[in-house]
Order: structure tokens, then C-alpha cells, then sequence
């Protein structure tokens, strides 16, 4: 689950480490999961019971633990995502990458994101929108060359169903 094998803490180890609490915050957070609660008590009574070795167990721990309603969809996804996105810090990075955005662009430069979770889309809509938008001095540094969001089409989900959740925003550098 990590960028980067060699660096920082593994899903394992986090799993290893963390209470109910920060869990449950984990999963309710970063992967909007309604069963966050639920989930964090399986999954703390699973490690403890030494039943939580590999993704497997995870998946069948998440699945024993909450309702599927979901079709084509596994009761873990959430989970999975929540753990991915904490241990490599994906909110972190995009707040970052945000912030040095503007500087790192020419005028008439353009940026374009695809975000995989309502979290990042949601992020990347707003910074979008703060610098689009009119300025103390200046002006709008950004023009929004999206006005909505862009999805996948039905034929480009059938053919490749991980481009569900992709949403892309895109804009361009103003001149000073």
C-alpha cells in the first residue's frame, strides 16, 4: 500500500500499533466509511486475537463486520483506501503539491488533477476555485478550463472499471 516500500510505516504496522479510536478516525476520515466504528472493532479484535496477517484476513475481517449492499463493490474497498491514503499521507501531499501549484507554473501554463476519492476532489475544486476566483491584489492567478468536473463515460467504465471514481479538473496560469 505504499508509494515507497523502503520508507515509512506499513499498513501492518500501523494496524499493529493503533487503538479503536484513531481506527475508527482513520476510517471514517480519510475512507467516509458509515461502519468506521464497526470495522475498527473487528479489525482491533482480530489483531488481537492474532487473526490479521494479511490483506486477506483484512478483506474477510471488513466483510464479517459490516453489510454489503454494494454490487461490484467489496465491503474492504473503503477500508483498504483509508489505510492506503493514511499511511502515505496522500492528503498531506496534495496540500502540498496545491500550495506550490500556482509558483510552479508559467502563464499560460496548465495544471491538470485526476483525483480518485471525493476527499481529493474536493480539495483540488476548492484551491481551483480560491485562486480562479477574484483576488486583494491583482486578481484570479488561475482560470478554471474545466467549469464542471469530468468523468469517465459509460463505455470508458466498462472497459476499465477503476475509472469509476476519476474525476478531472484542469486550469491555466494567468499572467500576473
Amino acid at each position: 500500500m505504499r508509494m515507497d516500500p523502503s520508507q515509512g510505516e506499513s499498513a501492518a504496522e500501523l494496524l499493529g500499533r493503533a487503538d479503536a479510536t484513531l481506527l475508527e478516525s482513520i476510517l471514517r476520515d480519510l475512507g467516509e466509511e458509515r461502519f468506521a466504528r464497526k470495522i475498527a472493532a473487528a479489525l482491533i479484535a482480530a489483531r488481537d486475537r492474532g487473526e490479521l496477517s494479511t490483506t486477506f484476513d483484512l478483506a474477510e475481517v471488513v466483510a464479517r463486520a459490516v453489510p454489503s449492499r454494494e454490487r461490484n463493490r467489496d465491503p474492504a474497498t473503503r477500508t483498504f483506501q483509508a489505510l492506503r491514503i493514511a499511511i502515505n499521507d496522500e492528503m498531506g501531499e496534495l496540500e502540498r503539491l496545491l500550495a506550490q501549484m500556482p509558483d510552479c507554473l508559467r502563464p499560460g501554463g496548465r495544471v491538470v488533477i485526476i483525483s480518485f476519492h471525493s476527499l481529493e476532489d474536493r480539495m483540488v475544486k476548492q484551491r481551483f476555485r480560491g485562486l480562479a476566483g477574484p483576488r486583494q491584489a491583482g486578481g484570479p492567478s488561475l482560470r478554471l478550463l474545466t467549469k464542471h468536473v469530468i468523468v469517465a463515460s459509460e463505455k470508458e467504465r466498462q472497459r476499465n472499471p477503476r475509472s469509476r471514481s476519476a474525476k478531472l479538473r484542469a486550469a491555466e496560469r494567468l499572467p500576473s
